[in-house]
């Protein structure tokens, strides 16, 4: 059974907005990327696009890949998960997370969220950090995990555990190439609802 987005807390007015202004600089670097070109596209092009200083630029993105390669969720997906109920499973409490943090998002928001993880799936070079990015997410999901259930990080159960979950949500993002009309979080919910039962369904 699939979590309602009612089983969650909403995010902070303060988290909607970061990832708002987040959202609407990667939202016109997108427009220009699909107009002339990953390759082709200046940082400068996009900060103008945008509308936003230098200076705010760089406070959110460090280089123009990190504008389709950060999106910032992190530490909301973290702070969400600590938050969840204890009598949640780790990965029931991870799936309630991910709702809440991205049952947030606008449906623009939500479409803009979807073209960018097609547009890392489609360049080599993106895809191949994508790949660093989740091994670097299953060691932060490892830490959370451990200390919810009040084991160690290094405990071989918990790290597959953690390892389980990274890669049933890279099996659903890549199900986006398949489907490019998907639901990014249903998607997701769906992945680790199978993980959460075992794949019984099998």
């Amino acid at each position: 059974m699939l979590v309602s987005s009612s089983d969650v807390p909403s995010v902070g007015l303060r988290e909607r907005k970061t990832i708002k202004t987040r959202l609407s600089i990667q939202g016109h670097a997108f427009r220009l990327f699909y107009q002339q070109g990953f390759e082709a596209t200046t940082v400068r092009e996009i900060i103008e696009a945008a509308d936003v200083s230098e200076s705010t630029f760089f406070r959110y993105f460090a280089t123009k890949s990190d504008v389709v390669l950060s999106d910032g969720f992190d530490p909301l997906i973290v702070a969400s998960f600590r938050r969840q109920s204890l009598d949640k499973s780790p990965i029931g409490a991870l799936r309630a997370a991910l709702l809440e943090v991205f049952g947030s998002l606008s449906t623009s928001q939500a479409n803009e969220q979807r073209e960018r993880m097609l547009l890392i799936l489609d360049v080599p070079e993106l895809r191949a950090t994508l790949i660093d990015q989740f091994a670097q997410n299953m060691w932060l999901l490892t830490e959370e995990m451990g200390e919810r259930t009040g084991r160690n990080g290094d405990d071989m159960a918990v790290r597959s555990l953690a390892g389980a979950a990274i890669g049933v949500c890279l099996a659903a993002l890549f199900a986006l190439v398949d489907n490019p009309a998907a639901d990014i979080s249903l998607l997701l919910d769906e992945a680790l609802a199978h993980l959460e039962s075992g794949f019984r369904a099998l």
